[in-house]
């Protein structure tokens, strides 16, 4: 308030979350509560008593720490990272309890018991960051605890987060034993595990990034459709690009055991690719190799890459995958060209980037009409536009989306991307079950394709399928560990679907620190706080939905949103209501 005195102090904040708490709740509600509440009197309790902390708060499946001291705060989070694996040792591993936990030294502003501030925030987005098991801290945190705790300290990199106007740099806790093992864990330890990161433009020429981005995507693309591969999505391995991290820190953020990085160097009708594989457990190459070819060999340099990386990793193909592998591509430069250029344009998903993507397959098309690839992405752009109303003739605009991806699968029934943009087009022309079916087809065509696994989440939501698109949205965020802030904005749909109003009333302040200017998250914050009975905070959000996006309309929701049962859309609607408010 104006003229009152703000009380201030330094401390250090650890912030703790439970990895996938919704998946949990959905399979044992009762059982996973009382666990929980177990685990904090045996083991949380008592650690943060030892070491003189203070919990500030529970939220939901997270809790918020406050110490004196940032070395009290690492011990103590050390203790429960190492203590819990064993007090929950019978659990199946899907099901066992684990943390992420992230520590900040930094200002809060104190009210009552509570804390708030800039301290508190960047320990919350670092947790976020953090891997399942383990523990990551600040630049600050660090800078006060080297030397005084008995681990390592590995730098993460600095990432950039939203609502926090600089970059963070952050550490990861690493030793032997469990923090380790947390650290460098493969996000899907059955299958060997890699990233590709963006191959580096060595052609002198900053209008050529395309290129060599396009043979990085190409390779990802390639090794997705292999069954035996977990392989990072181009979302997050690209936030490497121009990053100057080592490969080992980068496979730790990712959770994978193989990194591969290469550069690409076009010069008139002359290529040159290298690539190196590298084993982040030993630091060493797993394989290298370099090719010279002329401009139009691309293609076949691709094929001899895609086959050394499988032959070094060891991977088994089945027949279809060897099929796949040896499958349709564009044989001309020029097309590859204008494609790569397309691709490039589409993934920017702005309405601009959708008219020049358009254009450019476009000529794709004249020069090879059997692209599938360059119709799924020209249909995608349509419905895309359709989605985010763009469109000045909305339904003939979806139409004619979804008729071009129809155009691609009957082209070639192979083609991954062409059963995702069907698979989208469906759902919103409502053809729910459908829809699910495209999902399914594009991920039996690409298992670790992340795209197909959200539109498999979404259109769950809209089934009615809530619980099943909370495991589906887990394993997507193991494939995209970087995953964008919408990402959220569909967890939480989930778990108003589910009834469980508190966690996607977390789930949405999450994603309202990433992206403020969110209406739709806004909208379905106020309709949370209306089924809980938070009349005043809910009535503030709806107001801030509407000065975002004074058009906002729920008779528009209404029309627009594919629900196979429309009292799921006004079970939102009624938490509005509960506001008071006439909508």
């Amino acid at each position: 308030m104006t003229g009152e005195h703000v009380q201030r102090r330094l401390a250090a904040i650890l912030a703790a979350d439970v990895v996938g708490y919704s998946r949990l709740m959905e399979t044992d509600e009762a059982g996973t509560l009382a666990r929980l509440k177990a685990l904090r009197c045996a083991v949380i309790d008592p650690a943060v008593a030892r070491h003189c902390g203070r919990m500030v708060k529970l939220m939901g499946d997270g809790a918020l720490l406050e110490f004196a001291s940032a070395v009290e705060a690492v011990t103590c989070a050390m203790e429960i990272q190492k203590q819990v694996p064993e007090y929950d040792p019978g659990s199946s591993p899907e099901n066992r309890i684990r943390f992420r936990i992230g520590i900040n030294v930094g200002d809060v502003i104190v009210d009552g018991d509570d804390i708030y501030g800039d301290g508190v925030n960047v320990a919350a987005r670092i947790e976020a960051l953090a891997q399942p098991g383990g523990i990551y801290i600040s630049r600050s945190a660090a800078d006060q605890v080297r030397d005084k705790v008995p681990v390592g300290i590995e730098s993460r990199g600095s990432q950039t987060v939203k609502n926090i106007a600089r970059p963070i740099e952050i550490f990861c806790l690493v030793n032997g034993d469990a923090l380790a093992a947390a650290s460098s864990q493969p996000s899907s330890a059955e299958k060997t595990s890699i990233a590709v990161l963006a191959f580096n433009n060595m052609s002198g020429d900053a209008d050529q990034e395309y290129f060599s981005d396009g043979i990085s995507e190409d390779i990802i693309t390639d090794l997705a459709k292999l069954s035996e591969l977990h392989v990072i999505a181009r979302n997050s391995s690209f936030v490497y690009k121009k990053s100057p991290v080592s490969i080992r820190d980068v496979a730790a953020a990712l959770g994978v055991r193989y990194v591969l990085e290469g550069s690409v160097r076009k010069a008139g009708n002359r290529v040159r690719v290298t690539a190196q594989l590298i084993d982040a457990m030993t630091g060493g190459h797993a394989w290298a190799d370099r090719f010279d070819r002329d401009l139009t060999d691309i293609f076949a340099v691709q094929d001899e890459l895609t086959q050394q990386i499988v032959a070094a990793l060891k991977v088994r193909l089945t027949t279809s995958e060897k099929d796949r592998l040896s499958g349709k591509r564009i044989v001309d430069i020029a097309a590859y060209n204008y494609f790569l250029q397309g691709r490039d344009q589409m993934w920017l998903h702005t309405r601009a980037g959708n008219i020049n993507a358009r254009a450019l397959m476009a000529k794709v098309i004249d020069i090879d009409p059997n692209c599938a690839a360059a119709y799924a992405y020209t249909g995608f752009t349509h419905i895309n536009d359709y989605v985010n109303g763009w469109a000045a003739e909305p339904d003939s605009t979806l139409a004619k989306g979804l008729d071009l991806a129809r155009r691609a699968v009957a082209m070639d029934d192979e083609e991954p991307e062409a059963h995702f943009a069907m698979g989208v087009g469906l759902l919103w022309s409502r053809e729910i079950d459908s829809a699910l079916d495209a999902a399914a087809r594009c991920i039996a065509l690409k298992p670790s394709s992340a795209d197909a696994r959200v539109l498999k989440a979404h259109i769950q939501i809209f089934s009615g399928l809530a619980a099943d698109a909370v495991e589906t949205l887990e394993s997507y965020m193991q494939l995209d560990p970087f995953y964008p802030e919408i990402a959220l904005q569909f967890l939480a749909e989930a778990q108003v679907s589910l009834g469980r109003f508190d966690l996607a009333a977390e789930t949405l302040r999450k994603r309202l620190v990433r992206n403020p200017a969110s209406a739709t998250a806004y909208a379905l914050l106020a309709s949370c706080c209306g089924h809980l009975g938070r009349t005043e905070e809910g009535r503030a959000a709806w107001t801030q939905a509407l000065k975002i996006d004074p058009d906002y309309s729920i008779e528009h929701r209404r029309h627009v949103m594919p629900y196979k049962n429309p009292a799921d859309f006004e079970l939102r609607v009624e938490g509005l209501r509960r506001l008071g408010l006439a909508v």
